[in-house]
């Protein structure tokens, strides 16, 4: 390490003497790359902290492609006169789709979904049956003749109901499809008062712009229609998931800038009070002959620690996020908050150098000889922190799972460009400052030494024990923690959005809900697709998850031959319905089943309705060759969502062809199935890092794994909170837990190094420096998260949770149990420099 430090040696020396040119290039850099910085977006969906060549992501991205992936905005009307909310919503839809994007030159909604024509399929519902619905209806009728025959039969005795459940269970079989094939005409609530219609748009819901134009417009459609005029009671309620998406990016980015605003305040205040302080009590404590400056001096050049730290930090900041635009392009969710989190990481190596230049310069040295110390003394700890926090941040850029990479890649680049101007750029500034008097010195009186380095520490032996006891308490009780599976505890609330669908939920929808898809190359592979479907349905008795699948070719006949057979079927289920048994008979079920069955010719898809056929079309208005898988379990608890993409993820064919299912549950599922795999891999590489870091660093066995003591006791220390206040990981905060060991051993890297450095007996002396910068430079780290812990998402106050009591937790460990332990291995001669 030292080898490095006299490489770069000259680095510092061109600062000394050019310090204007230094800094003119750094925040010159900087502008270029802030220009590129402002331009990166938020990307929400799910699907891209995935890599692209996940075989899910590409089936949801071709699924998008020839299907559409399409999301409705939808209109609730209330009045108590269902006519009042037909007129209404007739004059609606014709102003809606005539909304006009001047912005892109095109209509906002390419179609509505509002009344639906069912008459021909009440008319022809037998056509579009399955041949297992067939069978069922078949079977029904036939067991009905049968026992009407029997009850004419004066000598029938009936000894059970074995066989009457059957035909009834065939039945209900039936009128479940039916109902579900062909819904209420109008989309209405029970009692006929909430109607609700679909809008479907022509733009992109990424387009953030066009959708806030696009709910503005409509806003204002409504209020020029005035619906109390149609109904002095009407009500008009529109949103849906698509104005759900636009608060969600909306929320997000008033997280990012709320985070923003209190955690780099507070970690500026802190900084500005703490350095206050400390050059005051210097400047009392030297030359009485040379106190010319009063407490007002001090107090108006109280925010010039900031400017010498912050400004390189911002630097550090800009060039980093540069490069983020000019690599990924985007931030996610996770990574969104990373500009205060790296404030508040960044800033650590800034307040250890500036600290102990202050040191220096108050000891008598003059400008260049009190940073060439600096970097002698402290900069070898500096950049060893630095670079444990960095690569073990770098280590996530292996995952998979790019909420991991991504977070990695964007935070180690940011701990390395910090690092590079807190040592680079930071001392042109010093030199600046000192040339104008901005820093206030004054030389100590006193040079005897210090007494305090021959202190001991106290209540060594019962400090280690104590916190051996409560590691290993933790280990045996490791099984305690849990991992967080409800997606929806990990989501904001959206109150506009609840209401919205507390109001709209009145209207009756299918059951079929969060369906995935299958997409095939043919009609031939759709029908193997759903014959191995159905027999994972009819053979998974222990923990089903398929409802149901569909596929048009499976109701709607493609082919000649197909419709000759179908037109058979019906014609001998009209054969039964005319047997004299039941053709006189009034049921209400028969009379369903008697308009069902007229069909007597093949139906052209023209006469199919729209509402009907275009679930199974693509984007060319071609039948898709695509099966629709319909969850029979909640898919907002995560083990349902992996257990459902295990049934139906992939579906491999007799002859080896293998299709993927697609959904965003699909994604999601895939998503934390990954992560949750890949995490202790990225945890035993993270401290496997650290530790060869600690091993470069030191040259000594002993001393790195002493130097790793803090950060081991202290993640266990934070475990057993954990397990104590019931906090449980989740796929948020566990992309924190490698920073977490890297930041964490900074803490043990600049006690360790301190200490050797000042020899035996010297604890006291170093706590009392060297114990203040950690401290300072661990609280600026926890105010950076603690950004998080005041924002609106679930997830991300979770991340900024654990990050505030693991990095106090190892705080805590350095300045208790490493000292404790130090002292403790001197009493015992085991200590070595």
């Amino acid at each position: 390490m030292e080898k490095i430090l006299q490489f770069l040696r000259p680095l510092v020396k061109l600062n000394y003497r050019h310090p204007i040119l230094v800094l003119a290039v750094s925040v010159a850099s900087a502008f270029v790359a802030g220009y590129f910085a402002l331009q990166l977006k938020v990307d929400t969906d799910l699907a891209n902290l995935l890599p692209k060549k996940n075989e899910h992501v590409i089936a949801l991205e071709k699924l998008q492609e020839t299907v559409g992936g399409e999301t409705a905005m939808e209109v609730a009307i209330k009045s108590p006169s269902f006519e009042d909310n037909r007129r209404f919503a007739e004059d609606l839809v014709e102003q809606s789709l005539a909304l006009y994007d001047s912005t892109r030159n095109a209509p906002f909604f390419e179609r509505a979904e509002f009344r639906k024509e069912t008459e021909v399929l009440q008319n022809n519902a037998l056509y579009f049956a399955t041949p297992n619905e067939i069978s069922d209806i078949t079977t029904y009728l036939q067991d009905e003749i049968q026992a009407a025959k029997e009850e004419a039969n004066p000598f029938y005795i009936d000894f059970g109901e074995e066989e009457d459940s059957a035909g009834e269970s065939n039945l209900s079989r039936f009128e479940e499809s039916y109902e579900n094939l062909i819904p209420s005409e109008y989309p209405v609530s029970p009692d006929s008062t909430v109607m609700l219609l679909k809008f479907y748009p022509t733009g992109s819901k990424s387009d953030l712009s066009y959708l806030e134009r696009m709910f503005s417009r409509y806003d204002s459609l409504l209020a020029v229609m005035q619906p109390t005029t149609y109904n002095k009671e009407m009500e008009v309620r529109f949103g849906g998931r698509l104005k759900r998406h636009l608060s969600e990016i909306n929320s997000v980015m008033d997280d990012v800038l709320s985070s923003f605003a209190s955690g780099i305040s507070s970690v500026i205040l802190l900084v500005i009070l703490y350095f206050f302080f400390k050059k005051y009590i210097h400047y009392r404590h030297g030359s009485r002959r040379d106190l010319e400056h009063g407490i007002f001096s001090h107090i108006i050049r109280m925010p010039v620690p900031f400017f010498i730290i912050g400004i390189p930090l911002f630097i550090s900041l800009t060039w980093t996020f540069g490069i983020t635009y000019g690599v990924l392009g985007m931030l996610n969710t996770m990574t969104s908050v990373l500009f205060v989190i790296l404030f508040g990481m960044g800033i650590d190596y800034g307040i250890h150098f500036y600290a102990r230049y202050i040191e220096f310069r108050s000891s008598g040295m003059n400008i260049m000889d009190a940073m060439d110390n600096t970097y002698d003394k402290t900069g070898s700890a500096i950049v060893v922190s630095g670079l444990t926090t960095a690569f073990s941040l770098f280590v996530l850029i292996l995952a998979k799972f790019r909420g991991f990479s991504e977070f990695g890649f964007i935070a180690g680049t940011g701990i390395i460009l910090a690092l590079f101007c807190m040592l680079f750029v930071m001392p042109s500034l010093l030199v600046l400052f000192e040339k104008f008097d901005w820093i206030l010195l004054n030389e100590k009186e006193d040079e005897s030494e210090d007494t305090t380095r021959f202190h001991r520490f106290p209540y060594a032996r019962s400090i280690v024990a104590v916190g051996l006891l409560i590691s290993v308490f933790v280990i045996f009780n490791s099984g305690q923690l849990r991992f967080q599976y409800d997606f929806g505890e990990l989501e904001p609330e959206y109150p506009e959005y609840e209401s919205f669908r507390n109001f709209s939920d009145q209207v009756t929808t299918s059951d079929k809900r969060n369906p995935a898809y299958i997409l095939a190359d043919n009609q031939q592979q759709v029908m193997g697709i759903l014959e191995k479907l159905r027999y994972k349905m009819r053979t998974d008795t222990t923990s089903p998850t398929i409802r149901d699948v569909e596929a048009l070719p499976e109701r709607f006949p493609v082919s000649d031959d197909e419709a000759q057979e179908k037109l058979e079927d019906i014609a001998r289920i009209r054969q039964l319905l005319d047997d004299p048994f039941l053709r006189n008979k009034e049921d209400p079920q028969l009379d369903k089943l008697r308009r069902a069955a007229q069909t007597m010719k093949p139906m052209d898809m023209d006469e199919i309705p729209d509402y009907f056929k275009d679930q199974f079309m693509n984007k060319d208005g071609e039948v898709g060759n695509f099966v629709i898988v319909y969850p029979s379990v909640g898919l907002a608890d995560g083990r349902q969502s992996i257990a459902f993409k295990h049934d139906v993820g992939q579906v491999t064919l007799d002859n080896g062809e293998t299709f993927y299912a697609a959904s965003t549950s699909i994604i999601a599922a895939e998503m934390l199935e990954l992560m949750r795999n890949e995490s202790p891999y990225m945890v035993g590489a993270t401290f496997t890092i650290v530790f060869l870091l600690m091993y470069f660093s030191f040259r000594s066995l002993r001393w790195a794994l002493i130097a790793m003591l803090p950060l081991v006791v202290g993640l266990l220390w934070l475990f057993g909170i954990m397990m104590m206040a019931g906090m449980m990981f989740n796929f948020y905060n566990l992309v924190v837990l490698p920073a977490i060991l890297g930041i964490g051993e900074d803490n043990g890297v600049h006690l360790a190094h301190r200490y050797r450095d000042e020899g035996e007996n010297s604890m006291w002396s170093v706590l009392s420096s060297t114990g203040q910068h950690v401290t300072i430079g661990s609280l600026t780290t926890m105010l950076g998260f603690s950004g998080l812990l005041f924002t609106n998402h679930p997830g991300l106050q979770s991340l900024g949770e654990m990050a505030v009591i693991g990095i106090g937790m190892t705080l805590v460990a350095a300045l208790t149990f490493l000292p404790a332990l130090i002292q403790l291995l001197e009493d015992k001669k085991w200590i070595r420099f």
